[in-house]
């Protein structure tokens, strides 16, 4: 795997690209792209991977006529710092304030940085992103007025079109947000949002529990209510331009659909990015009872269901032979997540992690590893499963070799050209891969090892979920032949801890890159 340098195709590779397309499809050396990214959604918790109590018929379609992997990561098992990773090519633990995001999160990506949507954007390519943002809006936090047009938005970053919420859905504001303005705002209710205090006689979860009529918390998230659910934060207003949990996904999936209309004759590059499986999870009416596992299940049915509308309309418009799709999930899952939903009471045998240790916030494998699944009918010569180990961190300087885009100097600094393993030419490895837990615990992980650097904690989160951190004040290392990071083996081999912190002391330092170097066992 080589660095990316100015994304220069290779000729099989273009001759793969070129090839005639049928019936009404584009014959086009740059394809349509979208990024599948699902929120919350863990390793197990897709038919195709192995999930029980729930049928994922639609994306089966993508793995059954694609590329699925089997051994793939995000950049960090929480939601901000992932999104900030996979759309800059950078590490987010290598820039300051890239935790979880509060809902008045001023701009995390500072919009003179190259993002993926920028390099789609300089390769001709019409961009557009849906659904959940979190990487904050607005040039200063807390300071943005949600009643006029915010100064620094989507539209900023390469995004030509954009219908976002702004952080998730257990946090205000909520409503969408369109082209850096609310959508449907509504003059009659203006908006006020605070992360600090309550607005004089609004209700709240903790003390007007009466009023929760369709979701109640299990911990935190007893704040503002909106849609008789309360959130975390306190709002104001809204009137009109207030959602519906229970119509999300349907508004996301639309704006979507009209996108892919709207530029059918070009090619486009869709962010499109799911709320379903994070909580609160309260999925439309006709997706209810629709697995066995309550309201968890029912969410993961109704992520199925968009992208079933996804594939629909490109069947329709002749796009779905040249359209690349990359599915993913920003980090592992999590169960109880702050609602009383009984998600965790009704698994009945399912597990979400697919009996990976950990999960979302966690060192543990858990907490990074996520399914993968390409689907290129164009580009992809024979459908597999690969085991070979990749990371989101490369996605951006992929996709600029898929389209032949140069990426500035100096820009995308962690990420590296991956598109032969991505379209299923080869299965070559990923020489080693850095992880970070929500405390900022970094992890190395190669194909046979994973070492996790000594840190301060708890071994269990503490605010409610009943998910092993995987910190610990002394190095680990595990065997990963073996399932599970049950051995913690540090003490065994002190020759690949050192040879492990080595590497991540010169990725921190920014000495060590691909070249052309032996895949790490």
């Amino acid at each position: 795997m080589k660095r990316k340098q100015y994304g220069i195709l290779s000729l099989a590779l273009s001759s793969c690209l070129i090839t005639q397309a049928e019936n009404k499809e584009k014959n086009s050396s740059t394809p349509n792209v979208i990024f599948i990214y699902a929120d919350d959604l863990g390793y197990g918790d897709l038919e195709c991977y192995g999930a029980k109590n729930i049928r994922t018929p639609h994306v089966n379609r993508l793995a059954d006529n694609g590329i699925r992997f089997t051994n793939a990561h995000a950049t960090a098992a929480t939601s901000t710092p992932s999104r900030y990773s996979v759309l800059t090519g950078e590490y987010a633990w290598r820039k300051p304030g890239t935790d979880v995001a509060a809902g008045n999160a001023g701009m995390i990506i500072n919009p003179a940085q190259y993002t993926m949507a920028d390099m789609f954007k300089s390769a001709g390519y019409a961009t557009g992103a849906f659904g959940k943002w979190h990487l904050g809006l607005g040039d200063k936090t807390a300071q943005q007025d949600w009643n006029a047009p915010l100064p620094a938005a989507l539209g900023d970053l390469g995004f030509d079109y954009s219908y976002i919420m702004a952080a998730t859905a257990d946090r205000v504001p909520c409503v969408f947000i369109e082209n850096g303005r609310v959508a449907n705002y509504d003059p009659s209710a203006p908006i006020e949002v605070s992360y600090i205090k309550n607005f004089s006689g609004e209700p709240t979860g903790k003390d007007n529990p009466e009023l929760l009529y369709n979701l109640k918390p299990s911990h935190g998230h007893d704040q503002s209510i909106v849609n008789g659910i309360s959130r975390i934060g306190y709002m104001k207003g809204g009137g009109k331009a207030l959602w519906k949990d229970e119509n999300i996904a349907d508004s996301i999936t639309v704006h979507a659909i009209n996108f892919i209309r709207q530029h059918k004759d070009e090619p486009f590059f869709m962010y499109f990015a799911t709320n379903d499986i994070h909580v609160p999870r309260f999925p439309h009416k006709r997706f209810r009872n629709k697995s066995k596992m309550g309201l968890r299940g029912d969410a993961i049915a109704q992520f199925d269901w968009s992208i079933g509308q996804l594939l629909q309309i490109l069947d329709e418009l002749g796009l779905t032979r040249n359209t690349l799709i990359i599915l993913s999930s920003d980090n592992g899952p999590v169960v109880d997540d702050g609602y009383d939903d009984r998600a965790e009471e009704l698994l009945n045998g399912h597990s979400p992690t697919g009996h990976l240790r950990g999960g979302k916030y966690s060192a543990f494998e858990g907490g990074t590893r996520i399914p993968v699944i390409v689907h290129w009918p164009e580009g992809i010569q024979k459908p597999a499963v690969s085991d070979a180990l990749i990371s989101q961190i490369d996605w951006l300087a992929s996709f600029a070799s898929l389209v032949n885009a140069r990426i500035p100097r100096g820009s995308a600094p962690d990420s590296y050209d991956c598109l032969a393993t991505l379209l299923g030419q080869n299965r070559t490895d990923r020489p080693w891969v850095i992880e970070q837990a929500a405390n900022h615990t970094l992890s190395v992980r190669t194909k046979n090892w994973k070492y996790i650097e000594g840190s301060e904690g708890s071994p269990m989160i503490t605010w409610g979920p009943k998910i092993e951190t995987g910190y610990l004040g002394t190095p680990q290392l595990y065997n990963m032949l073996q399932i599970g990071e049950k051995e913690n083996v540090a003490a065994k081999y002190p020759e690949k801890v050192f040879e492990l912190e080595q590497i991540l002391r010169k990725v921190r330092n920014k000495t060590l890159i691909f070249g052309n170097q032996n895949t790490m066992q």
